[in-house]
């Protein structure tokens, strides 16, 4: 008596398709939530890059220091204390060494200083290149003085003449792909600023 082949492949068919249903339905369902989710982190790395101060990092209390601090411009963010303009977020992504790197750099309303610098997302190798998100990176880019660009741009690595920041140990390759990239997303955005 030969089996019937067709029970197997219906039955994985069958499966298949409620699998398929169960996961749609669930990424339906939560989409609205994820993107609020995206949303608030955003809001979040923005008053980073500002270091503005956030007592609680609650939904509620990110999004009212967020709304009464910080307007929007197209893709620039724009930090306003007082009614005075304090600086400006703007976009700035390239290559990395296993995919793209994206940020936002912070700038002195005068373009004179980066006041700080967020990683939005980033593919580096975990333990390795993914550090250019930690603290101990990111910090030195805090009140960085890019009033003119030394040989090899406004963020150079020590122990380079004028170097500023100091290289993620063991990723080189990384750290040179994020300060080209910044390098050239400054240059661009204070000669876009400047009417040059």
């Amino acid at each position: 008596m030969k089996k019937s082949f067709l029970y197997p492949i219906v039955f994985m068919s069958l499966l298949t398709a409620i699998f398929t249903f169960i996961l749609a339905f669930m990424e339906f369902g939560t989409a609205e939530r994820v993107q609020q989710n995206l949303e608030l982190e955003l809001q979040r790395k923005i008053l980073y890059v500002f270091n503005i101060p956030v007592v609680d990092n609650s939904a509620e209390v990110v999004n009212a220091v967020f709304e009464d601090k910080i307007t929007q411009d197209e893709d620039v963010f724009i930090y306003k204390e007082d009614g005075q303009t304090v600086g400006y977020a703007f976009p700035a992504k390239g290559p990395g060494l296993w995919g793209g790197i994206e940020t936002y750099v912070g700038i002195s309303e005068d373009y004179s200083t980066i006041l700080g610098l967020a990683i939005i997302t980033q593919n580096e190798t975990p333990g390795l290149g993914g550090r250019i998100g930690e603290e101990e990176f990111l910090s030195q880019f805090r009140n960085l003085d890019v009033s003119s660009a030394v040989e090899g741009g406004y963020i150079t690595y020590r122990p380079a003449a004028g170097g500023n920041v100091d290289a993620v140990a063991g990723a080189t390759l990384t750290s040179k792909s994020v300060s080209t990239f910044l390098n050239e997303d400054i240059h661009n955005f204070l000669a876009e600023r400047k009417g040059e």
